[in-house]
C-alpha cells in the first residue's frame, strides 16, 4: 500500500535573526521567527509526512507552547518524525519540497539540504527533492516578510500483503 500526503508552512522574517531552512544555516540578513528554528521546509516535511501515515500534524507531537521545544533544531524533530512513521509500518519513499521566497536564492543550497534531510530519514539523497520559487512580488513571500515552503511526499507500507 502507498499513501501521498502534503504539508504547508510559512514563518514571518524577522532582521538579525538565524535563517535555517532544510536543516542548514543560510547566510541572510534575515531570519524565520517561530518557537523551534521555524524552519519552514522541515516543517512542511513533517506534516507531509505525518499526514501520508494518517499520524495527525507535528503540532500534536511538538505543540508551539510546549517550552521544551523552544528553539529545537527541526532536524532532530524530523528524526522523531521519521522514527514515528517507521513504528507506525510506513517508510518514507521520497518527497518533494518547494520553498516560496524572493530572496535569497536557495539553488545553492539545495544539495545540502537534500542531504541533511535523507540523512535524519534515512533515505538516500536522490528521494529528496527541493526546489524554489519566487512569488512576482505577491503575498508576504512576495513583499520579503515571510518564506513558506510546501511538500508532498510518497511512503509506502512495511507490511508484507
Amino acid at each position: 500500500m502507498i499513501r501521498v500526503g502534503i504539508g504547508y508552512d510559512i514563518h514571518p522574517l524577522q532582521p538579525g535573526l538565524p535563517l535555517t531552512l532544510g536543516g542548514i544555516r543560510i547566510p541572510h540578513e534575515f531570519g524565520l521567527t517561530g518557537h523551534s528554528d521555524a524552519d519552514v521546509v522541515l516543517h512542511a516535511l513533517m506534516d507531509s509526512v505525518l499526514g501520508a501515515a494518517a499520524l495527525g500534524d507535528i503540532g500534536v507531537y511538538f505543540p508551539p507552547d510546549d517550552q521544551r521545544y523552544a528553539g529545537a533544531s527541526s532536524l532532530d524533530l524530523l528524526e522523531n518524525v521519521a522514527r514515528l512513521v517507521r513504528q507506525a509500518g510506513w517508510r518514507i519513499v521520497n518527497a518533494d519540497t518547494v520553498v516560496v521566497a524572493e530572496a535569497p536564492r536557495i539553488s545553492p543550497f539545495a544539495g545540502a539540504m537534500q542531504s541533511a534531510i535523507a540523512g535524519r530519514l534515512g533515505v538516500t539523497a536522490g528521494s529528496i527533492s527541493i526546489k524554489a520559487t519566487t512569488n512576482e512580488g505577491l503575498g508576504p513571500e512576495g513583499r520579503g516578510e515571510a518564506i513558506s515552503a510546501r511538500c508532498v511526499c510518497l511512503i509506502q507500507s512495511t507490511d508484507e500483503p
